[in-house]
């Protein structure tokens, strides 16, 4: 069985991001999604309910775009994180930040 391939669109006000995200393929995603904040207006979720895989690339990711989001004028929040990935949040002291996004 071969890993969900990664993907990130835009739907409906939301950022849907899923497969499996790693090293190798993270920097494409995160310019992908980066294309997509900037097309946004208001505010925009992150639903991250269709990872795959949970790896420390991936909290980088969604700091890039939380900044990004930021200087955009744009309210980025996160819905759907995988229990794994809080956990490894936890070990850099993101968790609240992450979880605290509804």
């Amino acid at each position: 069985m071969s890993p969900e391939t990664p993907a990130v669109r835009l739907e409906a006000g939301a950022l849907f991001v899923s497969g499996a995200i790693d090293a190798h393929n993270v920097a494409a995603l995160r310019a992908e999604g980066e294309g997509l904040i900037v097309g946004v207006r208001d505010s925009v979720v992150v639903d991250l309910s269709g990872l795959s895989t949970t790896h420390s690339v991936i909290l980088s990711m969604l700091l890039c775009w939380s900044r990004l989001a930021e200087k955009q004028g744009v309210s980025l929040t996160f819905t759907g994180a995988p229990d794994r990935l809080v956990s490894l949040a936890a070990l850099s002291s993101l968790a609240d930040w992450l979880q605290s996004r509804p």
